[in-house]
């Protein structure tokens, strides 16, 4: 193996490269279109043999990319924010093509108003499509997630696309040590892509369509993809056990750290999940007993591992990066719903959203969000859901806008 420094938008374009995927279908988009730009570069240089076609619209990508999969090609993709959302359409209906691909993901917030930099409401608007879903909190994880997709999607108890997720600027640009195995070793992993009767051969025509349904048969197919996303579990832990085995890394489906004897625990997913780490390292120092878990997989989710590994356990804190508007955060309501009358679930479970838009979340916040989650347990009362956003922060915000004599319309004059 080879230890180089990569982006994660290059540790993903390394993904492709080393699955040799065959059809690159594209369009670009901030902050993904530096995978794109490398995988191009490559196939110019002759260093890695595939088709790259720009598409006029993220809409047609993703239809290119199941089409040409279900015709036998290993296909790779990636796009983010405005281009997923664009793309939904076809995110729903390629999964029920039941089409093996992956498809990368960098996560930035969503419009309106414009921001470049991260949360996570992009790719969560996906959660129900069922395309399968893995989140990334580092480079080295970004590339071998992404060979493990391969394998996932087109494991024949699951056959669906697979979204491999990273934040992006803070992970898609941010430069990190990362371990490239050898290509014949990724060959042995991967293997060929069987497409079994998914072909499209002239000698051996065969017809591929969509059918109208009705209710009853469309229930059924409906249902059989939902059974095909909960086979991804025990597929991704076996895949996962293949993975550390050849290469040394370990994957589970949720990342436990120092969570097994923890009263307290956070639990957050993708890069920032890392400044948690870092602040549960430093309130170990000084005491605490508290851990921190991030499911790597959001579709399937992994309800039963959460309940076991928060059996007993005092109080959680939910951060998201998301905001489901009406709602509050998503990964919060899901593990609610996940723990909700099970024995020796915790008591409390308290929500706290930040980092909309890439806004820092800084070890003191983490100290704050400890402090508050073991109050609640010691009164024995969950705390209302609180964004991570004040209002001295609001405050020197409008100072700004007041010195350049900016206006923003919908939320009053400056002051």
């Amino acid at each position: 193996m080879n230890r180089v420094l990569l982006t994660g938008n290059g540790a993903a374009a390394w993904g492709a490269r080393l699955a040799q995927a065959e059809y690159i279908p594209a369009f670009p988009i901030t902050p993904q279109t530096e995978i794109i730009e490398t995988l191009a570069q490559w196939i110019d240089q002759d260093k890695m043999t595939a088709r790259l076609v720009t598409l006029e619209s993220e809409h047609s990508m993703i239809t290119a990319a199941a089409a040409a999969a279900v015709t036998g090609v290993r296909v790779f993709s990636a796009t983010s924010s405005q281009g997923l959302l664009y793309a939904m359409e076809m995110i729903y209906t390629v999964s029920g093509w039941r089409a093996p691909f992956v498809l990368v993901n960098v996560s930035r917030g969503l419009a309106s108003p414009i921001t470049l930099e991260p949360d996570h409401n992009d790719v969560l608007a996906a959660r129900d499509s069922g395309c399968l879903q893995i989140h990334c909190s580092t480079c080295q994880e970004v590339l071998d997630n992404t060979l493990i997709a391969y394998r996932l999607a087109e494991d024949p108890r699951v056959r669906l696309p697979v979204i491999v997720n990273l934040d992006g600027f803070y992970l898609s640009f941010t430069r990190e040590p990362v371990l490239l195995p050898e290509i014949e070793s990724v060959k042995n992993f991967i293997g060929e892509y069987n497409p079994e009767n998914m072909r499209f051969r002239a000698h051996e025509p065969m017809s591929h369509a969509v059918a109208v349904l009705g209710g009853a048969p469309y229930s059924y197919f409906r249902y059989q993809t939902h059974l095909a996303v909960e086979n991804g579990l025990a597929v991704y832990d076996e895949l996962a056990k293949e993975f550390e085995q050849q290469f040394g890394r370990e994957y589970g489906v949720i990342e436990n750290y120092f969570a097994d004897d923890a009263d307290y625990v956070f639990v957050m997913m993708d890069s920032f999940a890392t400044k948690a780490k870092d602040a549960v390292d430093k309130l170990r120092a000084t005491g605490w007993a508290i851990g921190l878990l991030r499911p790597r997989l959001i579709r399937p989710f992994p309800a039963e591992r959460f309940r076991t590994l928060l059996s007993g356990k005092k109080a959680v804190a939910v951060i998201d990066q998301n905001i489901s508007m009406g709602m509050g955060g998503v990964l919060h309501s899901e593990l609610c719903t996940a723990l909700y009358g099970q024995p020796q679930t915790p008591e409390i479970v308290a929500s706290f959203i930040g980092g909309l838009g890439g806004r820092d979340i800084t070890v003191e916040e983490f100290f704050e969000i400890a402090k508050s989650i073991r109050h609640a347990d010691e009164i024995n009362q969950t705390p209302s859901p609180r964004l991570l956003y004040t209002e001295t922060e609001l405050r020197e915000i409008r100072k700004l806008q007041s010195l350049a004599n900016v206006k923003l319309h919908g939320f009053g004059e400056t002051s």
